[in-house]
């Protein structure tokens, strides 16, 4: 990841964080109040992320990821597992050795840890993906096989 996107990610984290800290939350992707920040550098521009509960530098953080629609996410892998939830758009996914499964509006994912991977948001409404992470956030740009 890319220093400057981490270290506005963690800021980010750190003001969500003040405040929230072992408390009940509700938080819409729609909140005006959710403070985005870049993603790293390997993925194009339009990419967002909002840290909603934990540290990205630490164990168990959960964030929503945004891209726009007709979107394409480059093929990446993460030290840990993801659990997510589509919010909004609709969302293709590719695994290795997986069949690339299309992800709809409310439905469940899971991807193994180091598992590359790549991703495209179909034509229409942003994809907004609720991401949580067991180990700290990170993404790591692959070579396509």
């Amino acid at each position: 990841m890319e220093k400057r996107s981490l270290i506005t990610i963690i800021l980010l984290a750190t003001s969500i964080n003040a405040s929230a800290s072992d408390q009940a939350l509700v938080i819409s992707a729609e909140d005006e109040s959710l403070q985005w920040g870049a993603c790293p550098a390997f993925i194009p521009e339009g990419c967002e992320i909002a840290v909603l509960q934990g540290d990205p530098a630490k164990d168990n953080v959960d964030i929503f990821f945004k891209v726009p629609g007709d979107f394409s996410i480059p093929y990446h892998t993460h030290t840990s597992q993801e659990r997510m939830v589509l919010v909004s758009g609709e969302l293709v996914v590719t695994y290795d050795n997986h069949e690339t499964a299309t992800i709809k509006t409310g439905d469940f994912a899971y991807g193994p840890e180091k598992l590359p991977h790549k991703a495209y948001c179909k034509k229409g409404d942003d994809c907004i993906l609720y991401i949580g992470f067991v180990a700290p956030l990170d993404a790591i740009p692959v070579e396509e096989k």
